[in-house]
């Protein structure tokens, strides 16, 4: 036997059945306010567990805000809401030093990032200043002010939102900001009888929403998440996913090439598996499957990889391609009694034997 394997600590499944039972009572309590956008709700857990950050987009009105300020309420954490415009200064957020005229000295007054939840409302209204500011915190979990830094809350954990249909007064975001959030979720119009039960619970007043976890509930949840096995099956899966976006010839997708000017950094493999093992706990599971990586794809993997001008010229769209590369990649098939070897009826690249 393998003597790493032999010494990693092991969850016991019956904690693993609790926490799982826990997190969906944390979902269904959300659900008592938001209507449908089961992916956005599940993914804004699994981004908790995973410590990432997690970027939502969609047009007015699909209660993206409402979702997060809902979940913050079912979590007994702090929360802040920043609403970005145009003339935020950096100040405005992390915070800024105050002369004491009693003291004769400076004093450092903490801006609304302290928190363990931050919604980050219309990000792309701020400018790059402010994006600079909030690159650092969400990266380093700290903050700088004059020539102190100051360590933020743990749970740390940012919840962004833009409107993808107006473009006076915003900004660009950053690639290199864009590529710290976890996942890139893009919600889009409810169902119609979705939309009819929307305008019934704003006709009335929302259920109250309770604390279905504390902070340190939270903290622990995660350090479970860091004990959940991974195959290396499953690593090599979401190398090759985050590669084909790189290098589409790998999965005779050649013709994609030329669309293509950057693909996904190392960052996206590294938080494909991160995302997987926190969908395996709570899926209720001690170790990740390929399944956790292939449903995790197009929300980690869609805002790290950019088309080309000929791509824009030829009208080919970001999520067909995407879609196309993920399907190209095969999982490999793992036995479900045994999470610890790979099936003999094929090869850990998916391939038959």
């Amino acid at each position: 036997m393998d003597k790493k394997a032999a010494t990693q600590p092991t969850l016991d499944p019956q904690l693993v059945t609790d926490a799982s039972s826990r997190l969906r009572g944390l979902l269904l309590e959300t659900k008592k306010v938001i209507v449908g956008q089961d992916l956005m709700l599940e993914r804004m857990i699994v981004a908790l567990l995973a410590r990432g950050h997690i970027l939502i987009e969609g047009v007015p009105g699909l209660a993206k805000t409402l979702a997060i300020k809902t979940l913050a309420e079912a979590l007994g954490t702090t929360f802040k809401r920043i609403q970005f415009t145009p003339d935020l200064v950096p100040a405005d957020l992390i915070g800024t030093r105050i002369y004491n005229p009693k003291d004769a000295e400076f004093e450092v007054e903490l801006g609304p990032v302290f928190a363990n939840l931050i919604l980050a409302d219309e990000i792309n209204r701020a400018p790059a200043k402010v994006q600079s500011a909030l690159l650092e915190a969400m990266q380093e979990r700290q903050v700088t002010i004059g020539h102190e830094t100051h360590r933020l809350p743990n749970p740390f954990l940012v919840l962004a939102t833009q409107n993808p249909i107006e473009s006076e007064g915003t900004y660009f975001l950053p690639e290199a900001q864009v590529d710290r959030f976890m996942f890139k979720v893009v919600i889009d119009y409810p169902a119609f009888y979705e939309e009819m039960a929307v305008v019934e619970r704003v006709s009335e007043s929302f259920e109250p929403i309770t604390v279905q976890l504390t902070a340190d509930e939270l903290r622990e949840f995660q350090a479970m998440v860091d004990q959940v096995h991974v195959h290396p099956a499953v690593t090599e899966y979401a190398v090759r996913l985050t590669r084909a976006t790189r290098n589409p010839e790998e999965v005779k997708l050649g013709d994609f090439k030329r669309y293509i000017s950057f693909g996904g950094s190392p960052r996206a493999s590294v938080n494909l598996i991160l995302g997987a093992k926190a969908l395996a706990i709570v899926r209720g599971r001690e170790y990740a499957l390929p399944e956790d990586v292939r449903d995790l794809a197009p929300e980690v993997l869609r805002h790290r990889f950019i088309l080309s001008y000929e791509a824009l010229a030829d009208e080919v769209e970001l999520e067909g391609i995407l879609s196309k590369i993920i399907a190209a990649v095969p999982p490999p098939h793992i036995h479900l009694g045994d999470p610890h070897r790979p099936s003999r009826s094929a090869d850990p690249s998916g391939s038959r034997a």
